[in-house]
């Protein structure tokens, strides 16, 4: 399962989603948001084909627990 995180250097709800899914023991890639033209806010979480929009953690946990 690939897990991809879109940031901005200054998000705190990023940061927050980060050490969330490094305490869960999550790998994930951290892309700068800020070169995607299609992003306009983040963070935003793609696991699998799910593409999630802020720190929504029972979308994130759904979505994790699918691709699992």
């Amino acid at each position: 399962m690939k897990i991809i995180v879109y940031t901005t250097p200054t998000c705190a709800y990023c940061h927050a989603l980060m050490d969330w899914l490094e305490s869960k023991g999550y790998e994930f890639v951290e892309k700068d948001a800020t070169k995607e033209k299609d992003i306009t806010a983040v963070p935003v979480t793609v696991i699998g084909d799910e593409r999630i929009v802020g720190f929504d953690r029972p979308a994130i946990k759904k979505a994790l627990k699918k691709y699992e």
